[in-house]
């Protein structure tokens, strides 16, 4: 019986050759002797090819290198792995590609969950939708992608167990807000209007590959509340503000008009004199702003 001693003959680990003599739904069988065979469930095929089957893998009468990974005589059972006796791409990729490093492939499909983006070896990462822009929703920024086109990602984890590679392709330009110090409360920024509401203003500043948008409540437009009104403003417009908090958590940064001003008025005051000093405050803002068109010839 060929099967007689068939422990010592392949053992668990040991890489045979064989040949495949029958391919079914779940796998393929391979001859490695006259009388015995062994089976390479569909699972254990290819390292990267999933859900395929198996007759797109190997064809009838091939031989192929296997490896040997479970062996039980009584039921004449040998449970080989076609995967095991090639490199691991998995590896290769980790080594190429550690967290951090940046890489190109092309999107090959676009799903609820993200996008996924053909990498090295037939290895696909995904770009969760969350990890697609900072200041739009993944669902909207999803629709800008293209099956086909060519698109840059950083790699954000790899874990070779369960294959699978998490990419992002917003973090390629670094959160403005939520990294380092970009922004610091009581800066001055120049805002460009993006839409006006009844409520306020919608703006937007800071480099445009990395954008930061804010509203300007109505409150917020001018110190002066006759001034206060959204239809002074048009798309469009650029304006100076003041910046006046920053939520990191969530992403959030407060922009005033008003403190702005405010604090500009509070500078003139220090510098060119106060009301107790019998100055009127228009003597001294035109004072200030005398200064400040003289600085500028």
């Amino acid at each position: 019986d060929p099967w007689d001693g068939v422990e010592a003959k392949y053992p668990v680990g040991a890489k045979m050759s064989g040949r495949i003599t029958n391919i079914t739904d779940y796998g393929a069988f391979v001859e490695l002797e006259a009388g015995v065979e062994g089976l390479v469930h569909v699972s254990e095929m290819s390292w990267t090819k999933k859900n395929v089957h198996p007759g797109k893998i190997v064809s009838t009468s091939q031989e192929v290198d296997v490896v040997v990974l479970d062996v039980d005589a009584s039921k004449r059972r040998i449970s080989l792995g076609l995967k095991q006796a090639q490199d691991n791409p998995w590896d290769a990729f980790v080594a190429a590609h550690p967290i951090g490093s940046t890489v190109e492939g092309e999107v090959k499909n676009a799903t609820e969950f993200g996008l996924f983006i053909g990498l090295d070896n037939d290895i696909d990462g995904m770009v969760h939708l969350s990890d697609l822009d900072w200041n739009v929703s993944g669902e909207e920024a999803i629709q800008r992608y293209r099956k086909g086109e060519t698109v840059k990602a950083k790699v954000l984890d790899v874990d070779v167990e369960k294959e699978r590679v998490s990419l992002g392709i917003k973090q390629l330009g670094g959160d403005p807000i939520g990294e380092g110090d970009t922004y610091k409360k009581g800066q001055q920024v120049t805002v460009t209007v993006t839409a006006v509401e009844t409520g306020g203003l919608e703006v937007k500043f800071g480099e445009d590959d990395a954008p930061v948008t804010s509203f300007i409540r109505k409150s917020d437009l001018s110190r002066d509340r006759n001034e206060q009104r959204t239809e002074r403003f048009s798309v469009g417009d650029r304006v100076d503000a003041m910046v006046t908090g920053i939520d990191k958590a969530s992403r959030r940064v407060s922009v005033s008009i008003k403190a702005l001003e405010m604090k500009d008025e509070q500078e003139a005051i220090d510098q060119f004199g106060s009301s107790d000093s019998g100055a009127s405050l228009g003597d001294i803002l035109g004072a200030a702003l005398r200064e400040k068109a003289g600085s500028k010839d």
